[in-house]
This record gives structure tokens, sequence and C-alpha cells, in this order.
């Protein structure tokens, strides 16, 4: 069976021939692609199989590379505007040859040294490599099969009164609402977050917690009873008036979640309060978390 290539994505393709100038590499119905020298991986030979990004050069021909590209065709990203003429601008995407974006795919027009949220698409009528600023029109209309607490890819692309908008998985727009953020997110940020929920819209509720609620509350007062346990003098310098950013830096939690966790700490009887911090107890030493 032929193999297919996907152009303007990775792919693995096996070396078939080596020439002065680089490697030719199995393309399926293309033929052969060549990996320009500069990009051969030190003791690659025939019969390998290698990683390789499928773009077209300066002269539009199809080649290959094992550079690792800032997006890839079907992804969304932010990237720096390197220069523009009179058709458009030219986007760095870390490849040698630069990404463009006709003026046409530009919301507003691109200045050099600007950073943009654009989308990576092939051209159906040049086959060509183009990206997009216009970014809703790239995004799923149909309502997503998420479940409560999966595991998703954002991209946070703008900040608003209600919290951060994201795109999920390269598809579906999501909402990080701000009492759901408990640490510093920056726009232009990948990060791993969890679906709270999907509404009846279809629009994507996120969080930044893997577990919710009194669980995720039971899960963090293990691990700060753990912690106690082997810190000096059973003791920890944060407190219900420390700052929420020093609490996640200390453990990647909400100050919410650790207020709560410490408050149940203390009614089991695990550990004391301070002005200071808060002290484990001989409780807390020998006997395990309570349910």
């Amino acid at each position: 069976m032929t193999q297919r290539i996907q152009l303007g994505r990775k792919n693995n393709l096996e070396v078939t021939r080596q020439v002065d100038f680089g490697l030719y590499l199995a393309a399926g119905e293309v033929g052969e692609v060549l990996l320009p020298a500069r990009y051969v991986p030190e003791g690659a030979q025939v019969g390998d199989t290698l990683e390789v990004f499928l773009h077209l050069d300066s002269e539009e021909r199809l080649v290959a590379t094992t550079q690792t590209p800032l997006i890839e065709v079907g992804q969304f990203a932010f990237l720096t505007v390197k220069w523009t003429n009179e058709y458009g601008a030219f986007l760095d995407w870390g490849l040698m040859k630069d990404l463009f974006c006709p003026f046409a795919e530009q919301k507003a027009r691109m200045g050099t040294g600007e950073r943009h949220l654009v989308y990576c698409y092939i051209d159906p009528r040049t086959y060509r490599i183009l990206c997009s600023a216009r970014i809703e029109r790239f995004l799923s209309h149909q309502a997503p099969d998420y479940q409560p607490g999966q595991a998703v890819d954002a991209l946070i692309h703008q900040r608003t009164d209600l919290g951060y908008k994201a795109i999920i998985d390269n598809r579906h727009a999501a909402l990080l609402f701000n009492n759901e953020v408990f640490r510093p997110v920056g726009i232009g940020e990948r990060l791993t977050a969890y679906v709270k929920r999907v509404r009846d819209d279809g629009k994507v509720d996120l969080r930044l917690n893997a577990t919710h609620g009194q669980q995720h509350v039971q899960d963090f007062s293990a691990q700060l009873l753990a912690h106690l346990r082997t810190a000096k003098d059973g003791f920890c310098p944060l407190h219900d008036k420390s700052d929420a950013e020093e609490v996640y830096r200390a453990f990647g939690v909400s100050k919410k979640t650790f207020k709560q966790a410490v408050g149940k700490l203390y009614k089991q009887g695990l550990i004391t309060l301070h002005t200071n911090g808060l002290r484990i107890t001989v409780a807390g030493i020998t006997q395990g978390m309570e349910d």
C-alpha cells in the first residue's frame, strides 16, 4: 500500500538513497523527497526511518527538514511578523522560508515585529502552506464530545472581563473563568486544562485543576500533610494571609484550596495554626488522613 504523505506536517519516511547534497526519502505517491544535507542527522543511512516535516522551498518544491516548526497545518499558534511586502506579511515559524499571511487573511494590517494568533492551512488553489489571522473561520462549530474532567490542550489567546478565551485541541473555543485561575496565565501560553462542563450551546468551560471540589481538597490535604511530615520541624511558613502566587509556587494549588485543606487538617487535630505558618501535631505524624 502506498504511503500517504502529509504536507505541512511531520511524517515518518524511509531513507532510500544517499547523495552528496543530502538524503532522498520515500514519499509515497510523490516518489522521493530530498532531505538537504544540513538537516541530515548524524549517522543516518539508507533503510532508516526519519521523522521529518514536509514543506515547500523557495521554488515551491516539496522538501523535508528535521527542524521542528512552531506551527503545523491544522494548528493555531502565536507567531512573530518578520517582514511585509505589497502582498502580505511573512511570519517566523522556525524554518528558513517564512510563513505567508496574505492581506485578505489579516484582521488588521500586520506590522514587522508584531505577534499574532494565526491558523496554518493549505491553500486549495495553489497548494501553498499559508496562515490566517481570521481564526473564527477555522474553529469547529459542532458541539464537542468532551466529558467533565477530561484533559485538553489549551492555547490562551485573549483576556476578557469574564476570564481567558482559549482554543482547545486546535478545534474548539473555550473559556477559563477568572474564578478558576489561581496562578498567572499568559496570552499565548499553552497549558493542560480540564473540561469543567460543555454547555447546551456547545461552549466549553475549563478549569486548571484535574480534580474538582471536595475531592481536590481531599487530595491536597493528603499532599500537605505528607509535606509537613518531611519538613524541618514539621513547619510550613504559609498561612491564610500568604500571597496566592506564593501558595501556588509552593504547592501548585489555589489559595482557596490551600485554606480549605488547612481547615480540614486543623479540625482533625493534625496541625496547629500560627501567625507565621502551620505545624504538624503528634497526631498528624502518627495518624493517617481520615476521610
